[in-house]
Order: structure tokens, then C-alpha cells, then sequence
């Protein structure tokens, strides 16, 4: 059954990557807005995890104002998802005119200094027209890293995808990432992260919007090794055919303290940072996951 559900998935991705990107743009808007109406009315685990994720983020928010903002999450998911099939056929025009970047000159900054940048974002908006962005409207190629997804052909999609963008992918588990990432930066060069869900359960511990959560600790720990730039980054989309971003200001590292402690610091900083940017554009934070430790807990506790 696990093997038929894994490829009935990798058959769903596959047609939406060979047949959106054939579908009149507004056609391929009103499907997305239709199936992310659908979805939300159906009120499945997903909707239902999205919404108890917004009320943390707004927690004094009434029960139609967390459907209402579900329901418009739902539909930036799905604009992420028709865009990010049809990314292969935009041109580098196309994406300049779709990307408004604030404070991008602490980025150019960062890489003509030859020191290497981390740029760490969370699930805001469509992390993959940043990078498009990056590589086609800049020039500038960068590294990443990927969550291993079932079944593995998926994943092959998936790397096959975003290296076809210009993007270097390395795979999350197997233990070698790490160290390409800190040669990639020692050479001066960029590195993104998605990092506001940890996926490896050793992350750090963060307060984020009054509670307890783990966010990963690479981010951190390369910044440490390598002498990289650490800058936290935001999305959120502005309007139908714009997206829009936030560059901050560098995370700083410790002068005293353990790697550990250095490490808790400056992740805080990014859940900091992440929260600003989340607070201000909920309906584009695609977290339809258990990111809290008491959830988490709680989901330990009835397996």
C-alpha cells in the first residue's frame, strides 16, 4: 500500500510539472485558487496544523479571523506550487519584474566581500523564485540543501527541478552536506537555507512567538566554522504578480561562549527575525506542520 500511495505521488508531481507549465497562465492561477479552496474546505490534517500554527502567531485572533487567514494560506500554498511549475519557463525578465528584494545590498555587500554568505529564510512565500531570482536576475549560483522526500524518484524530481534553475542540491541526510556547504563558503560563495523546522530533532531551542521550538543549528554552526555572513531573509507575496523580500542585518557571532552557546544565540536571532517577518504576512507561512516542542511532544505521546 505504502509503495502504491509513493507512486501515485510521484505521478501527481510529475504531471503537475509537465502539464501546469503548458496551461494558460490564468488558467493555471484559477486552478491553483480552486484546488487550495477545495483542500480548504475539506478541513484535513494539513488545514486544520496551519491554523493551530496561526494561533500561535496571532493567538488573540477569533476562530472566523484563523479560517479566514487559513483559507488565504491555502491559497499562497498553491500559488507557490503553479508558480514553482512553471518557474522553468520564466525568463530573467520575467523574474526581475516579479521580485522587489528590501536591503538586497547587505547580500551583494556580504558576497563582494569573499567571505561567504548564508542566506537563511523561512517557509515564506516561494523560496524557489528567490533563488530563480538569485541565479537568473543576479547570476549569482549558490548551494542548498534539500529534505530527502518519499518516495526517492520524487526526490530525484525535486533535485532534477532545482538544479535545472541553477541551483546546487545536496540531499539533507547522509552526512556529507555539512562539510560541502562550509567549502562552498570558504570559497566565497552562497548558501541558502530554508531554517525555521528542524528536520534532524538535535536542533536548537528557540522561543518563537512565546513558546518553545527547535530550529536547526547549521545555519549557526557554519557561520561559526567558516567566518561566513549569517543574514536572515523573509518573503511574502505583494500583490498578484509580485513577490516581495526582507534582507536584515547580519547575524553577529558571540565573542565568548561554547559553539553550543554561541550555536542557541544566534538561532534565536533567526527565529527573531523570522517572527517579524511572519507576524507581518501570516497568510504566506506555509507551516502545515508540527513546529512547537509541545506538539511535537504531543505527538510522541499518542504514538
Amino acid at each position: 500500500m505504502s509503495t502504491l500511495r509513493d507512486r501515485v505521488t510521484d505521478g501527481l508531481y510529475g504531471l503537475g510539472w509537465s502539464t501546469v507549465k503548458k496551461l494558460p497562465e490564468p488558467v493555471a492561477v484559477a486552478l491553483g485558487r480552486r484546488i487550495a479552496d477545495t483542500t480548504w474546505r475539506r478541513r484535513g490534517t494539513g488545514v486544520l496544523r496551519l491554523e493551530a500554527n496561526l494561533a500561535r502567531v496571532l493567538p488573540d485572533a477569533t476562530p472566523e479571523r484563523l479560517a479566514e487567514l487559513s483559507r488565504a494560506g491555502m491559497r499562497s500554498y498553491l500559488r507557490y506550487w503553479m508558480e514553482s511549475f512553471r518557474l522553468p519557463a520564466w525568463s530573467a525578465q520575467r523574474v526581475r519584474q516579479s521580485v522587489e528584494v528590501k536591503d538586497l545590498h547587505r547580500l551583494t555587500d556580504g558576497l563582494a566581500a569573499g567571505k561567504g554568505v548564508i542566506l537563511a529564510l523561512p517557509h515564506l512565500a516561494n523560496w524557489d523564485l528567490a533563488g530563480v531570482f538569485l541565479t537568473r536576475a543576479m547570476g549569482v549560483p549558490f548551494t542548498t540543501v534539500a529534505e530527502r522526500l518519499k518516495p526517492e524518484t520524487l526526490f530525484d524530481r525535486f533535485v532534477a527541478y532545482r538544479e535545472s534553475l541553477g541551483m546546487e542540491v545536496l540531499p539533507h541526510t547522509g552526512g556529507a552536506a555539512f562539510g560541502t556547504l562550509a567549502r562552498r563558503l570558504r570559497a566565497g560563495g552562497l548558501v541558502c537555507l530554508v531554517a525555521d523546522r528542524d528536520l534532524s530533532a538535535s536542533g536548537v531551542e528557540v522561543t518563537f512567538f512565546g513558546e518553545t521550538a527547535r530550529m536547526p543549528a547549521g545555519p549557526a554552526m557554519l557561520a561559526q566554522q567558516t567566518g561566513a555572513l549569517l543574514l536572515p531573509a523573509t518573503l511574502w507575496y505583494d500583490g498578484p504578480a509580485t513577490m516581495a523580500g526582507q534582507v536584515y542585518p547580519p547575524v553577529e557571532v558571540p565573542a565568548t561562549g561554547t559553539r553550543a552557546e554561541k550555536s542557541a544565540v544566534m538561532t534565536q536571532a533567526l527565529a527573531d527575525a523570522f517572527a517579524s517577518g511572519i507576524a507581518d504576512h501570516p497568510e504566506d507561512w506555509h507551516m502545515l506542520q508540527r513546529l512547537w516542542t509541545a506538539d511535537l511532544d504531543e505527538n510522541r505521546v499518542k504514538r
